[in-house]
C-alpha cells in the first residue's frame, strides 16, 4: 500500500484500513488508527507505520481516543508479528520457527527481528538512562549483559557518552541560527563536533522546539560568533540553484544501517536520482528497501544528506520528512526533470 493510499483513507476515516497500518503526528508525538475522529493534521507532519509497535519504538505514543494498539487487521501476520514484537519487547524468544519469524518479519515492517530487538534495546537504555541517571544499572536493566559494546557504540546511538545522556546532554554545547530561504524556515544547528541538525520549516518556532526536545538540559544557543556562518551560506548557495559544496564535518546519532544509507545517498550526484531499492541494492542489502525508505524518514540533516534525491521506483516522489512539496522543489532546482535509474540486471 502506498504512502498516497493510507493518507487517502486518514483522510476519509476509512475504518476498512483499521489494523493495516497506523499514522503517527510529529508535532503531537501521538500515534492513532486510520478511522481515529481527531482533527486531521498536515500530511507533512504525517509518518506511516505498519504497526503500533514500530510507532512505539520512534517513540510516539498510543491515541487515547481511538486506541489503535487494540486491533489487528485483516492479515493474519500482522498479529504473528505483534505477537513476537512483545515477546522481544520482554527479552522472550518468539514462539515461531526462526526462518518463518524473519520472512514474516520482514514483510510486514522491513526489518529483521535481530534488528528490531536491537533497536528496542537501545531505547530501553535511553529511557532507564533518563529515569535511573546511572550508567551500570541503566545498561543491564536494557539488556545489556556488558558494559564494553554499549561505550563502543555510544557516540553512534547516543551522540554522546551514556554519562551525558543520562544527564539530558547536560554539558553538550549546541549552537543554531535560523534564516528565510526560497523554501521556508532553515535551522542550522553544530556542536563542537560539527553539524548535528539542518532542517526546514513553516517558521523558526517548531524547529527550535524539535531541537531542544531530546536533550533538554543541554547548552543550546542562538550562534552570535559566526561559527556556523560559513556552513549556513553553503547551503543557502545550494539553495539558490547552485551545485554545493556540502562537504561539512557533522555530528550525528545514527545505526551502523542508518549510516550505511547516509553515506551511499551522499554518493547521489547532483541532479540524478536513486529509487529506494536502488539504494538498498548498492549497499549491499537489495530485501531491505522498506528500511532504507525508514532510514531517509529519520535522516536529521535535510540537503547535506540528500534524501530528497531518492524517489520510488515508477518516478513518485515517495515521501520526504520536510514536506513532499519542498522534496519537488529540491528536484526542481536541481534540474532533474527526468528520474533515471540504472537498468536492472537480466
Amino acid at each position: 500500500m502506498s504512502a498516497d493510499e493510507r493518507w487517502r483513507a486518514v483522510l476519509a476515516h476509512d475504518r476498512r484500513y483499521d489494523g493495516a497500518f497506523v499514522y503517527a503526528v510529529r508535532s503531537t508525538g501521538i500515534y492513532c488508527r486510520p478511522s481515529c475522529a481527531s482533527r486531521r493534521p498536515r500530511r507533512t507532519q504525517v509518518t506511516f507505520y505498519a504497526i503500533p509497535e514500530v510507532a512505539e519504538r520512534a517513540g510516539y505514543r498510543a491515541c487515547r481516543r481511538c486506541h489503535p494498539a487494540d486491533t489487528n487487521g485483516a492479515d493474519p501476520a500482522v498479529a504473528l508479528v505483534r505477537e513476537a514484537c512483545r515477546a522481544l519487547d520482554a527479552g522472550r524468544t518468539p514462539a515461531m520457527a526462526p526462518d518463518r519469524l524473519a520472512r514474516v518479519f520482514k514483510r510486514i515492517i522491513g526489518i529483521t527481528p535481530k534488528q528490531y530487538a536491537a533497536a528496542r534495546r537501545v531505547a530501553r537504555f535511553k529511557q532507564e538512562l533518563k529515569r535511573r541517571k546511572h550508567v551500570s544499572p541503566a545498561l543491564y536493566e536494557a539488556g545489556y549483559s556488558s558494559s564494553s559494546r554499549v561505550y563502543e557504540h555510544a557516540h553512534e546511538q547516543l551522540g554522546m557518552t551514556p554519562a551525558t545522556y543520562a544527564r539530558g546532554g547536560a554539558g553538550l554545547g549546541i549552537a543554531y541560527v535560523t534564516v528565510p530561504t526560497s523554501l521556508g524556515r532553515l535551522l542550522v544547528a553544530a556542536t563542537e563536533r560539527g553539524v548535528c541538525r539542518v532542517a526546514l520549516g513553516d517558521s523558526a518556532a517548531p524547529l527550535e522546539a524539535d531541537l531542544l526536545g531530546e536533550f533538554p538540559t543541554a547548552r543550546v544557543v542562538q550562534d552570535k560568533s559566526g561559527k556556523l556562518h560559513g556552513w549556513v551560506t553553503s547551503i543557502l548557495a545550494y539553495l539558490d540553484g547552485r551545485e554545493p559544496d556540502l562537504d561539512l564535518p557533522l555530528d550525528i546519532r545514527a545505526t551502523a544501517f542508518q549510516r550505511r544509507v547516509w553515506q551511499e545517498l551522499q554518493r547521489i550526484p547532483f541532479g540524478k536520482t536513486r529509487s529506494y531499492a536502488e539504494v538498498a541494492r548498492r549497499i549491499g542489502k537489495p530485501t531491505a528497501t522498506r528500511a532504507v525508505a525508514r532510514a531517509c524518514a529519520t535522516n536529521p540533516l535535510a540537503l547535506v544528506i540528500p534524501c530528497h534525491r531518492v524517489v520510488r521506483e515508477n518516478g513518485d516522489l515517495g515521501g520526504y520528512r520536510w514536506g513532499l512539496d519542498r522534496k519537488k522543489a529540491l528536484l526542481e532546482k536541481e534540474g532533474d526533470a527526468q528520474v533515471s535509474f540504472p537498468p536492472k540486471a537480466s
